[in-house]
């Protein structure tokens, strides 16, 4: 299994993005050439160099404009001198200023659909500039074909965007992870003045998604760089469980306190590897008393809670205050689903707090089987350790239905899978 993994210890921008995946072995006249297919010619050229931060070298990119070269030098008079350092910092105008674009969101799904990009390019391109927009329309309270996208209609940011698509294509990982998301601190200036950090538009895209911030006080994660993960990016864990075949570097424009660098893994997931060893990740568990609560709801909170993505969901009862009885309800959620899951134990539940613990997992291996016997089918979990079956369970419902069509106990059912499960293993 091929696997791409974004570090963000330094956040993400469009143009880290590109130079660490150019770093990591994208060909770079392949990546231009596709780009070409958009009909901006004339309008923008990249320029690719090696660079360094904190003693960490890497690619770097820059999309420069020509329009903007040619009107600087026609405006040599100017006492503000326009600078297009591509960074990732809305200081540098890299995703909000660039007045004098006007291409809207419809402007860019009419460029990338009348282009001879692949369809995969085309649909996660669109996805991507929509993450922006949608997040866009809700800071500034509009519509979504009503906001003036600064960023979605710049040339270095379509560039960025759909540069971002062509590459992760032309990788043809598997899976796609990411560490959580530093963002920084402090303050930016852009069109609309001072905001604060993470820029409104960057933290409503991730929404849901693990972050950090104060690393530096500055911007280290812009809404494109936000926009690719939220629309490419698998699961989100710091846990780095694999064989690390290529890293790449994607350096920044500005020098930081820590290596202003976005870093990748390109990983083989070998399958041996993935019999030979148990499965780690991170989970969050969320615990709550509740001594007040009618006991007939909770099997009503936990259907919800299973629906919405938990683990698991169980109950312990205990006595609490005053010898009242009561129970403490946990549940094992992905970081990712905190949010609902948060959202149904409050509104479902009389409890009024919720304690949280990010914990690691290991757990063995484990796949379904559909076992054929004289009753029926019966899917069969099994579990594995160090490549060797060491458990199994027979599917309840699925017993419970071939008792029923069977008239037969429903133990006769479970023993003649466990029979059959040991005769598999004893001829393997």
């Amino acid at each position: 299994m091929r696997i791409l993994y974004y570090d963000c210890f330094s956040g993400i921008s469009g143009d880290m993005n590109l130079g660490a995946m150019l770093d990591l072995g994208v060909n770079q006249d392949y990546l231009i050439k596709e780009l070409e297919k958009l009909n901006l010619n004339g309008e923008y050229e990249i320029k690719v160099t090696k660079d360094s931060r904190k003693g960490i070298h890497g690619t770097k990119v820059d999309v420069v404009l020509l329009n903007e070269i040619h009107e600087h030098h026609n405006e040599q008079t100017c006492s503000h001198e326009h600078e297009h350092n591509h960074d990732h910092e809305y200081s540098h105008e890299h995703e909000y200023h660039h007045e004098h674009e006007h291409r809207n969101l419809k402007d860019i799904e009419k460029i990338i659909g009348s282009s001879s990009l692949s369809e995969n390019v085309k649909e996660l391109s669109l996805n991507i500039f929509m993450k922006v927009a949608e997040a866009e329309a809700k800071v500034h309270g509009k519509s979504l074909y009503e906001v003036h996208f600064h960023e979605v209609g710049a040339i270095d940011s379509i560039v960025d965007i759909v540069g971002a698509a062509i590459c992760l294509d032309y990788l043809k990982v598997d899976r796609i992870l990411s560490s959580s998301v530093e963002l920084g601190g402090g303050f930016v200036k852009c069109a609309h003045g001072l905001i604060p950090v993470p820029a409104p538009a960057t933290i409503e895209i991730l929404k849901g998604v693990a972050v950090k911030t104060g690393a530096v006080p500055f911007e280290t994660t812009t809404p494109t760089g936000a926009a690719i993960l939220a629309s490419a990016v698998d699961e989100y864990t710091d846990l780095k469980n694999f064989k690390i075949d290529k890293i790449g570097y994607g350096i920044g424009g500005r020098d930081t306190e820590i290596p202003n660098v976005l870093r990748v893994y390109l990983e083989e997931k070998a399958e041996e590897l993935q019999n030979d060893s148990n499965d780690k990740d991170e989970v969050v568990i969320l615990s709550c008393n509740i001594d007040d609560m009618n006991p007939e709801i909770f099997s009503y909170v936990m259907e919800r809670l299973f629906k919405e993505g938990a683990l698991d969901v169980y109950r312990i009862p205990i006595l609490m205050k005053k010898d009242r009885m009561g129970f403490i309800l946990n549940v094992i959620s992905k970081e990712n689903d905190l949010k609902t899951i948060k959202d149904i134990i409050f509104k479902e539940t009389t409890t009024i707090g919720i304690r949280q613990v990010k914990v690691q997992r290991e757990k063995l291996k484990r796949e379904f089987e559909i076992v054929e016997t004289e009753y029926g089918k019966i899917n069969v979990k099994k579990s594995y350790f160090e490549g060797k079956i060491i458990k199994w369970k027979p599917e309840y419902e699925d017993c419970k239905r071939l008792a029923i069509e069977n008239n037969l106990p429903i133990i006769k059912i479970y023993n003649k899978i466990n029979k059959l499960m040991e005769d598999q293993i004893d001829n393997d």
